[in-house]
């Protein structure tokens, strides 16, 4: 079974949402530079809305490894997605000051960043087009990846069942394909998790 994220989840109307939808993960983005920023104390106070059975990602952009411990191991996230230019020092580095997982996202333009992300000691990779470009990349480029990974990219109600009728990922991950006028929609959520879940 694909797993769904829903990322960048900022209100808690779109909280109650995810509730009702049950995706295995929601994401917070703490990169200040991002329209769907949330603070350490919104965060906080959206992830005690959030059903138990969910988990909680927090998503990071070169941010200082002693800051994303302090959340994960106060357990206002359960999983770190680095967005940034983190490298295996830097997941080390985190490693030691914590034992929860690490996603780390790579931008997928050419066969080397395959190589890249296989080789990565993070415990999840997540395969995108850009820093949140909403843009589908050529998926041709990951057919014959070996190792599980979050898909994301560009992908909306539209398409995800082609994407994982075609590629089988671990799991898919949607932004702004879920939202109008840069807010979650609750309907296009909805359709989103529906086209997911339908093909398997």
């Amino acid at each position: 079974m694909t797993r769904i994220k829903l990322c960048g989840l900022s209100r808690p109307c779109d909280i109650e949402a995810a509730n009702e939808l049950k995706p295995e993960y929601i994401g917070f983005v703490f990169a200040r530079k991002s329209r769907r920023y949330v603070t350490y104390e919104k965060a906080k106070e959206l992830k005690e809305l959030l059903a138990p059975n969910i988990q909680a990602v927090g998503v990071f952009v070169n941010e200082n490894p002693r800051i994303i411990a302090d959340y994960l191991n106060r357990g206002m996230i359960d999983i770190a997605q680095l967005h940034g230019d983190e490298n295996e020092e830097y997941i080390g580095q985190l490693r030691r000051l914590t034992d929860k997982p690490i996603i780390k996202a790579f931008r997928i333009e050419a066969g080397s960043d395959i190589d890249r992300a296989e080789q990565s000691t993070a415990d999840y990779i997540l395969l995108d087009s850009g820093a949140g470009t909403g843009r589908v990349f050529d998926w041709r480029l990951i057919q014959n990846i070996k190792r599980p990974y979050f898909l994301a990219g560009g992908l909306e109600p539209g398409n995800v069942r082609e994407a994982i009728q075609a590629l089988y990922p671990f799991a898919v991950d949607v932004s702004s394909g879920i939202e109008t006028d840069g807010q979650k929609n609750k309907i296009k959520m909805a359709a989103f998790v529906a086209a997911a879940r339908k093909e398997d």
